[in-house]
């Protein structure tokens, strides 16, 4: 019975946190673990896909996958940029694939927070119009890396990662 007491109290303030920057070419991720005050990376990547496809078949390899990074990684909460709103042509495509993003996040059952860009840049920063280089001066700071996590989709991700933890 004390060793169950410890063991939740140990890993009661663990939380493995997904951090997801939508798009449809490229889906940013990065993975966090958070115990005790401290934050580690332990994964971050994109999702690429192929241009030459129909946009069909590019949602289905988003949706595929993210669904083995929820399998090998297994968050508890996972973090998504909403989408900022801009006259683009790939407006639609984009909000698409963030529709995509938040489907397969919902078949895992998995709490799912969201949050705009001036809020992540406010979170990381103190600034809501921080540049990306302050947020990516904070994010190495945060999770003590050495190197810039690239491409900058990945570092966005893990950005929004971070926020899911700073606003918990």
């Amino acid at each position: 019975m004390i060793f169950q007491i410890l063991n939740y109290r140990l890993w009661s303030n663990f939380l493995r946190i997904l951090g997801i920057d939508p798009g449809l070419a490229r889906v940013g991720y990065g993975v966090i673990d958070t115990s005790q005050g401290e934050q580690k990376m332990l994964d971050c990547g994109i999702i690429r896909t192929d241009p030459k496809q129909t946009e069909g078949e590019r949602m289905v390899e988003i949706a595929d996958d993210l669904n083995q990074l929820m399998m090998e990684w297994n968050p508890k909460l996972a973090a998504v940029e909403k989408f900022f709103f801009y006259r683009s042509s790939t407006t639609i495509s984009v909000v698409q694939a963030r529709g995509v993003v938040m489907m397969t996040l919902a078949r895992f059952k998995v709490q799912t927070v969201e949050f705009p860009p001036m809020q992540i840049k406010m979170a990381l920063t103190g600034s809501g119009k921080a540049d990306k280089s302050d947020v990516l001066n904070a994010v190495m700071r945060e999770l003590n890396l050495d190197h810039p996590p690239r491409p900058d989709d990945a570092s966005d991700a893990l950005a929004i990662a971070l926020t899911g933890w700073f606003q918990r």
